[in-house]
């Protein structure tokens, strides 16, 4: 009888066990999005951090009638995956570059991210795997060129913000955000997104963003390159503005009047599709 309950126990645990791990792999997988996949000409659309992949519906309705889109869901913020976390810059953009050549997409005719979203295009077109005629780097946080222990606090600061913007009120959160451009349904949504992420998406996903590594001795690429920001934003965006000109010489930089960090699909959707 001991015997039995042994063998049965042992049993239950391995199951358990596998059902665990296969749990960790679902999570651990990325959920691309598609849309308009009768269209020949692809599009990859990176979105920013401390929102979902569907901030893009500003613009998907529009783009979707030309385009084929492939819009992936970040780690850490997928409201399908909520026990999702955000891993590394390097990780997430090796895992779909692999998705997109095991689906024969290794050819698109755009490569589009905004902030975190152009730190993955930046990092995609050094490694070299996709095969891309345009790529936008849409306002793209490059890695910071100092020692990792000023990385390191100016991460702690990102962290420590980012967790009272969780705590905060919707009203606490309308002095941050111009009420001239945000409504309160947008702050419900940026509340929202904040409270999905945990402390560990939340560290990974600024402290990646902000210090990832890039292939060594790595090329320009062939494509055309555009580097996008808001006039508003033109201070903060200097540095990465001298680095992407330092490693991708050819870009051409567009300044968007009027606007701020990431606001151009949100605010200006048709005008975005448009210049896209």
């Amino acid at each position: 009888n001991i015997l039995g309950i042994i063998i049965f126990l042992s049993k239950r645990i391995n199951k358990l066990t596998f059902l665990m791990e296969l749990e960790n792999q679902n999570e651990d997988s990325i959920t691309i999005h598609e849309y308009g996949k009768q269209n020949p000409n692809i599009i990859v659309m990176f979105h920013p951090l401390g929102v979902w992949h569907d901030v893009f519906d500003y613009v998907k309705p529009i783009l979707e009638k030309d385009y084929h889109l492939i819009i992936p869901a970040i780690p850490g913020l997928d409201p399908d995956k909520p026990k999702s976390e955000f891993t590394s810059i390097e990780d997430i953009e090796s895992k779909i570059s692999n998705w997109l050549i095991s689906n024969k997409y290794e050819t698109v005719k755009c490569l589009y991210g905004c902030s975190m979203g152009g730190s993955l295009v930046i990092r995609m077109l050094a490694s070299n795997k996709i095969v891309t005629e345009y790529a936008i780097i849409d306002a793209g946080i490059t890695p910071y060129q100092f020692p990792k222990i000023f990385s390191f606090f100016v991460g702690v600061r990102d962290w420590s913000m980012t967790q009272i913007g969780k705590h905060a009120s919707v009203k606490a959160l309308s002095s941050v955000f111009d009420p001239k451009k945000y409504k309160e349904e947008d702050l419900l949504y940026i509340k929202k997104v904040l409270n999905s992420m945990s402390s560990k998406t939340i560290w990974n996903g600024f402290y990646s963003t902000n210090n990832y590594s890039m292939p060594k001795d790595f090329k320009e690429p062939n494509c055309k390159i555009q580097y996008w920001y808001g006039d508003e934003e033109k201070k903060e965006r200097d540095w990465d503005i001298k680095y992407v000109k330092k490693i991708y010489p050819k870009t051409i930089f567009v300044e968007n009047k009027g606007q701020n960090h990431a606001e151009f699909f949100t605010l200006h959707p048709e005008e975005f599709c448009k210049q896209l």
